[in-house]
């Protein structure tokens, strides 16, 4: 199957962050498409001031901020393994939120085969990936803000507001015991807050970098979720914390983890 646009765009960015600079005759060979594919995709990146066209090819632009692409490239498989794992939670017809973190970023992918799904999001690099003909994406406006391709502010939370009945899929930067779900940035844990507050229920995707590491802002406490969801067995003081609040946990089953995937779920009923 041929790599979407968003896919196409992210591996030249990746290359491009991580060594400086990109080829189109590398990148083309790399990801499977024509160097005539690769040169519009580089002229769209360009005008969007992520790179600047050199000849043959093109180089980072110093003074942007990757913050978003620098975040998609840590931790990726488990990102990939816990945003999988989510997406079997979702059935078709249902309403969802998705916040603009990387690991909401990687449900998208396993999100097009759905039918009559409707996606809230904030993040227009989301709204792209989940392109298909069963999903119906609700981008919320606001203040835009191009180095993480997504929108804040009043206005986006004046829209949230008025919607309910969803299911909230929540990543976060960090998280602890006393603290909760935390963020780096103010404004995102704004919206992330509101989104919780209003939906019927939140799923808590965090992979174990994340534990009793908490960020500057927080989102919300534990009280509001309902089902956590990472890439290994938590720690037995998670474990014990998690049963205490009627928590759900899900993560892979080690046993079966190279071969067909299947889900370990843990909760204070087990």
């Amino acid at each position: 199957m041929s790599p979407t646009i968003q896919q196409r765009r992210e591996a030249i960015l990746t290359q491009a962050y991580q060594s400086g600079h990109v080829s189109v005759r590398q990148i083309a060979a790399e990801i499977g498409v024509s160097e005539a594919t690769i040169r519009r995709d580089l002229h769209g990146l360009a005008a969007e001031g992520l790179l600047e066209l050199t000849h043959g090819g093109a180089k980072v632009v110093r003074t942007s901020n990757y913050s978003f692409l620098s975040k998609s490239r840590r931790n990726i498989d488990a990102k990939r393994t816990i945003a999988k794992l989510a997406c079997e939670l979702i059935s078709d017809g249902e309403q969802i939120f998705l916040d603009s973190g990387t690991t909401c970023f990687e449900m998208a992918q396993f999100l097009r085969s759905k039918r009559s799904l409707s996606a809230i999001v904030n993040s227009v690099r989301t709204a792209q990936e989940l392109d298909a003909p069963g999903v119906n994406v609700l981008l919320l406006g606001g203040q835009y803000r191009p180095d993480r391709m997504d929108a804040v502010g009043p206005i986006a939370s004046e829209v949230l507001e008025r919607l309910r009945g969803y299911r909230a899929f929540l990543g976060t930067d960090g998280i602890s015991l006393d603290f909760g779900l935390t963020s780096v940035d103010i404004d995102s844990a704004h919206i992330f807050k509101l989104a919780s507050r209003n939906a019927r229920e939140c799923i808590l995707l965090a992979d174990s970098s994340k534990f009793d590491q908490p960020s500057l802002y927080k989102i919300t406490d534990f009280g509001c979720i309902s089902t956590v969801i990472t890439e290994v067995k938590p720690a037995g003081e998670w474990e014990e914390f998690f049963a205490s609040q009627d928590i759900q946990v899900i993560y892979p089953n080690e046993e079966n983890k190279h071969s067909k995937p299947s889900i370990k779920q843990e909760s204070s009923d087990a």
